[in-house]
């Protein structure tokens, strides 16, 4: 029987951002004994809602995530720090990447890491419909499904959904890789893990679940 694991993500989540590669590649490399479900948290929703220019943090902790796990932080997104208006809405963004997830479930992802690419360095807001036709298309998914989904009415909507559920898991920080097990879930590595070191973990976890 496959591990089953939840990542907890944020689209605007620098760390997650940084995170990105080594998720993948331990994935990848486990593809054959591990189910994996890609949730969103919400980081920035409600009053946190702001200009990212009123976060004087923001700059040196893009440094310390470059420095610690090689991320590059491209142009568009510098222009954005720098202008100081952009206001990162982290509901607008769950919703986009639960409609590239319902287009493609199983590349769940692969869709969270192209929607952090387009925002961190292309600059592209993950509130507009724009943004997801050109990741859809990016990535080979029907972007008119991806769009209907993204500006659908639902209720209760699928950021929704998938907050409360990061909720009920306990997460309060991006990136969380939890791991379930019969008595709970177990937090594997920080967002600044290799796949390696993840891969390790899962390891050591899975042998003392079987003894």
């Amino acid at each position: 029987m496959k591990a089953r694991l939840t990542y907890v993500f944020d689209a605007y989540c620098g760390w997650c951002y940084g995170f990105g590669p080594a998720i993948r590649d331990f994935a990848t490399a486990n593809a054959g004994r591990i189910e994996l479900e890609v949730v969103s948290g919400g980081l920035f929703t409600g009053a946190r809602v702001a200009p990212i220019g009123t976060m004087p943090h923001v700059a040196g902790a893009n440094a310390r995530i470059a420095e610690l796990t090689g991320a590059e932080f491209g142009p568009g997104y510098r222009a954005l720090v720098a202008d100081g208006r952009f206001e990162m809405d982290s509901t607008a963004a769950a919703t986009g990447f639960a409609a590239l997830r319902a287009a493609a479930p199983g590349q769940a992802l692969d869709a969270a890491e192209a929607m952090q690419r387009a925002f961190y360095f292309d600059g592209l807001s993950l509130s507009e419909a724009t943004t997801y036709r050109h990741v859809a298309e990016q990535r080979g998914l029907a972007a008119d499904t991806v769009l209907t989904a993204f500006t659908a009415r639902l209720a209760p909507t699928p950021a929704a959904q998938d907050f409360t559920r990061a909720a009920r898991l306990g997460v309060t920080s991006y990136p969380t890789l939890l791991l379930h097990t019969g008595t709970g879930v177990l937090r594997l590595g920080g967002p600044t893990a290799t796949a390696t070191q993840l891969t390790a973990a899962l390891d050591r976890h899975l042998a003392s679940i079987s003894h």
